[in-house]
C-alpha cells in the first residue's frame, strides 16, 4: 500500500511546551519564528497560547510540567529566516534549530583499505526495510563513502513497499538470483529484472518494489553509505511513460538487460565483459561491468579509481595483492582494492563471473608484468 489512510479533518495535534512568562514568549514565536497566534487565554492574565506555522501547532502553557523541547525549522532559504540565525533559544527554554529542508548529498572522503568479505564467514542476515534481509559487503563502508549490500527476500511474493526516493550520489540495483518487479517514475509499466539485469536509481527518482520471486537476491550499491530515503505519499506508480530520457541531477535511468548485452574484452586480459552503459548514463560518476573468465593467466594490474568494489557472482579465484595474504574467493564473496595497489586474479575457475563497480566509472587500469 503506497498511501496513508485519509485523516479526519476534525482532529488536531499540537505540541505542549512550558513557559515561565507568556508575554516573553509571544514575540519570539510570532515575530522571530513567524508563527501565527491562534488562541490565548485568560484575557486578564494570559497563561496559555496556541501558535501554528511551518506545518506544526504549538501550545505554550504556564506551569506545564514538560521539558522545553527542541524545535527544528526546515527551510531551503535559511538566510531569510530568523535573520539568518541557525540556532536560537526561546525565552521558555525551547531550542530552535534551522536546517535545510531538502536533504543534501554529502560525500565523505574515502578511507581507502584492502578488504575481503566472505560469505562463509558471514554473521546472520539483518532484517531491514520492507522485510528484506541485508548483508553488508563492506563493513567499514570506506569511511562512509559507499555501502554495498547483498539483499534477499526468502519467501518472495508481493513486497510491502511504498513509493519512495533516495538522496544519493549514485545507486545500483543488480539482480543476482531470481527476478524482481519494480516501478520507476517516467519509465512506463512494471520492469521485471531477471538474474544478470540491473538498473540505476538516479538521485530523486520515485520508485517502488512490487513483487519478487522466491529466494530473490540483489546486490545494491549506494554512494554515500548514509543517505535519506523519503516516502512520497502523493505519487502513484506507474505514472505513464513520461520522459524516458529525463535526467535527475545529471543522471538518466539506465536499464541493462543481460540477454541483450554485447561481450567485449575486459580491462584485464583473460576476461570478457559486458558493459552496462552506466558510465554513460551517470556521465562518469560510476561504472558497472560484469566480467567472466575467458582463459589464460590474467596479469597483475593496478587502477586509479577512488572506489573499486567487486562481487564474485559465480565460480572461484585466487586474489593476490601486494602486502596482503592471498585469498581463495568463491561465489558470494566480495572485495575492495584501493587505488595504486598491485593485485592479480589467478587460478580462475572456468565459470568465474564478477560484478565490478568503479567510482569514477572512467578510471584507468595499468597492466604490469
Amino acid at each position: 500500500m503506497d498511501r496513508l489512510m485519509p485523516m479526519p479533518d476534525d482532529i488536531l495535534a499540537e505540541f505542549l511546551l512550558p513557559t515561565q512568562e507568556l508575554r516573553d514568549d509571544l514575540p519570539f514565536f510570532t515575530k522571530v519564528l513567524g508563527m501565527r497566534l491562534e488562541s490565548i487565554f485568560p484575557a486578564d492574565d494570559p497563561s496559555v497560547a496556541s501558535f501554528s506555522g511551518h506545518g506544526v501547532r504549538v501550545r505554550i502553557e504556564r506551569g506545564a510540567t514538560v521539558a522545553p523541547g527542541h524545535l527544528r525549522i526546515l527551510t531551503d532559504d535559511p538566510d531569510s529566516f530568523a535573520q539568518g540565525q541557525r540556532r536560537l533559544t526561546a525565552p521558555n527554554g525551547t531550542t530552535v534549530e534551522v536546517l535545510p529542508r531538502s536533504p543534501q548529498v554529502e560525500q565523505p572522503e574515502t578511507r581507502h583499505e584492502f578488504a575481503v568479505r566472505r560469505l562463509a564467514d558471514e554473521a546472520p542476515w539483518v532484517i531491514g526495510r520492507a522485510g528484506m534481509h541485508y548483508r553488508d559487503l563492506i563493513p567499514s563502508r570506506l569511511g562512509g563513502s559507499i555501502i554495498a549490500s547483498h539483499i534477499r527476500i526468502p519467501d518472495g511474493g508481493p513486497v510491502p513497499d511504498m513509493v519512495h526516493y533516495h538522496t544519493v550520489g549514485f545507486q545500483l540495483i543488480f539482480c543476482y538470483r531470481g527476478w524482481v518487479d519494480v516501478l520507476y517514475e517516467d519509465q512506463g509499466d512494471v520492469i521485471r529484472l531477471h538474474a544478470g539485469d540491473c538498473v540505476t536509481q538516479p538521485p530523486g527518482i520515485r520508485h517502488r518494489v512490487v513483487e519478487a520471486s522466491p529466494s530473490i537476491e540483489v546486490i545494491e550499491i549506494g554512494v554515500p553509505a548514509e543517505h535519506v530515503t523519503t516516502i512520497d505519499h502523493e505519487m502513484t506508480l506507474p505514472n505513464g511513460k513520461g520522459n524516458p530520457t529525463r535526467e535527475w541531477d545529471g543522471q538518466t535511468f539506465v536499464h541493462h538487460i543481460r540477454d541483450q548485452a554485447t561481450w567485449q574484452p575486459f580491462r584485464i586480459p583473460g576476461f570478457a565483459a559486458r558493459d552496462t552503459g552506466i558510465t554513460k548514463g551517470t556521465k562518469g560518476v560510476a561504472g558497472i561491468q560484469v566480467a567472466r573468465f575467458d582463459g589464460g593467466t590474467p596479469p597483475p594490474s593496478k587502477h586509479d579509481a577512488d572506489i573499486h568494489f567487486t562481487f564474485v557472482m559465480e565460480g572461484s579465484m585466487l586474489l593476490s595483492a601486494e602486502g596482503q595474504e592471498s585469498r581463495r574467493l568463491h561465489a558470494g564473496d566480495a572485495f575492495v582494492i584501493p587505488p595504486g595497489i598491485v593485485a592479480q586474479y589467478s587460478e580462475c575457475s572456468p565459470d568465474l563471473e564478477l560484478l565490478e563497480a568503479g567510482l569514477r566509472g572512467d578510471f584507468m587500469t595499468t597492466l604490469l608484468g
